[in-house]
């Protein structure tokens, strides 16, 4: 099966011009993405993916923390074929194969930087706890922004946490002028072990498995339009929406991430624009 490649935008007319919204689906399987788009289980993701499917791509850590560094610095997850990838966003490093024409290029050390620096207001929505600002390993990647934001109904134990995180989402575009350039980062947290509470009639004794997994990801996709409407509701809006790792449900014998394990490297990814109403 092919799958479609979105098309690469030329980002350096992007940067300056649309509000830029960076999603990640912690944890997010790659194969459970697909299986779901498919079947017509995520309707409102599906109806923004090239031909209705994800993107399959590998992830450029295999945990949180290391991802999203990398993806701060312009290394979003890369596609699963040889290449070399031009990227889309990259900070300025010599010998760099993959920077190319239509590279949005950046001296500071991480995008978020480089668009404050362009006259963007820069906010974060956390919700893993390496986004929880409760320690100082947990205010490394929230403090490269201008705005950030953590509270315990966007975490891993909230039930809720995505309503929760984009109620957020939805308060902070309200504040920000309507002139002024916006990026948004979400990284939703639904998704992380645990997520049994997400599947009817799943129990904490029996614990997480691929199908709670599923469930959680049903439950985003059930919210996630009003992300997509809030972003949309100033301007055109350039999103990504991607997984940041995957994770293994006894895979092998493996279980959980921060591993090698192909559950783990291949993710779901896509980019898209979302226009205004008009």
């Amino acid at each position: 099966m092919t799958v479609p490649t979105p098309s690469r935008p030329d980002m350096t007319e992007v940067v300056g011009r649309d509000d830029l919204l960076l999603l990640t689906l912690d944890t997010l399987r790659y194969d459970v993405a697909t299986e779901l788009a498919a079947a017509g289980r995520l309707p409102t993701l599906a109806a923004h993916l090239p031909q209705g499917r994800w993107e399959k791509r590998h992830a450029p850590g295999s945990f949180t923390y290391a991802s999203h560094h990398a993806m701060f610095a312009g290394f979003l997850p890369t596609p699963a074929a040889p290449g070399p990838h031009p990227r889309l966003f990259a900070a300025r490093f010599a010998g760099s194969e993959t920077t190319a024409d239509g590279t949005f290029v950046f001296e500071e050390p991480d995008l978020v930087t480089a668009l404050a620096a362009r006259g963007y207001h820069t906010v974060c929505i956390g919700g893993v706890g390496f986004f929880n600002k409760q320690g100082a390993l947990g205010s490394v990647l929230p403090g490269l922004f201008a705005e950030s934001h953590w509270a315990p109904e966007f975490s891993v134990a909230a039930p809720t946490s995505f309503e929760a995180q984009v109620a957020c989402a939805e308060r902070a575009v309200a504040a920000v002028p309507a002139d002024q350039r916006l990026f948004l980062f979400l990284n939703a947290s639904a998704l992380h072990q645990p997520n049994w509470f997400h599947l009817p009639g799943a129990t904490r004794d029996a614990g997480d498995s691929r199908d709670t997994h599923a469930a959680a990801l049903e439950y985003i996709d059930a919210h996630v339009g009003r992300l997509f409407d809030t972003m949309r509701s100033r301007r055109r809006c350039f999103a990504i929406v991607c997984s940041d790792h995957g994770t293994a449900y006894g895979d092998d014998g493996y279980t959980g991430h921060r591993l090698g394990h192909e559950s783990v490297w291949t993710v779901p990814y896509s980019h898209f624009f979302l226009e205004p109403d008009a």
